[in-house]
């Protein structure tokens, strides 16, 4: 009895996993990519694609960034599409459930994109598709919402630009860290409207 119970719900969680029920992260928030975001925020988009952040995946391909790489002791001329030291802060949601895995499996959630800085977007997109421009920004927050202003957003970014990253300014004056100033380079901030 207890060998046909366990294989009724190591099917049930197969089949739960299959159609999305289940998650690891508790909530059910997955990550979307930018381009699911792009519909409504256009500009935003735009103002994203522009940035550092956008093409961040490339960096990591043979040849490109070859002076940076070798001033911070890189091979210049390795591949580090596949290097899990570099994936975390070069790819969005690396190591989360529904996140980057690899480029031929997750090619949509390569670069640091949207969700890195706003969280893992499934849930709280669907309350504003439902609600437009009258959705509660409480009820979004209660999804996984953050806003960059938000004092927990600055830790998400310090997993980069103050964890382990060869790139620091140590290196490089260029690197140093400011939360401001990098918020306002990472897209034009237009403000939402929502409901308070």
């Amino acid at each position: 009895m207890l060998k046909k119970t366990l294989v009724v719900v190591f099917s049930l969680m197969l089949v739960m996993t299959f159609f999305g029920l289940a998650t690891a992260n508790g909530d059910g928030a997955k990550y979307i990519g930018a381009k699911k975001c792009k519909a409504c925020h256009m500009k935003q988009y735009k103002a994203w694609k522009k940035t550092k952040m956008a093409t961040s995946f490339e960096n990591l391909k043979p040849g490109v960034k070859a002076e940076e790489k070798t001033k911070v002791g890189l091979d210049p001329d390795k591949d580090y599409t596949t290097d899990e030291n570099c994936l975390k802060c070069h790819t969005t949601g690396y190591g989360k459930p529904y996140g980057f895995i690899n480029i031929e499996k997750t090619p949509k959630l390569a670069g640091i994109q949207c969700e890195v800085c706003h969280g893992a977007g499934s849930e709280f997109r669907k309350i504003m598709k439902k609600h437009g421009k009258t959705f509660k920004l409480a009820d979004i927050k209660a999804k996984g919402y953050i806003l960059p202003s938000d004092a927990e957003s600055e830790k998400e970014c310090l997993v980069c630009h103050g964890g382990d990253s060869p790139f620091n300014e140590k290196i490089d004056a260029k690197y140093k860290w400011n939360f401001k100033e990098r918020i306002e380079k990472s897209h034009k901030h237009f403000k939402l409207k929502y409901e308070h």
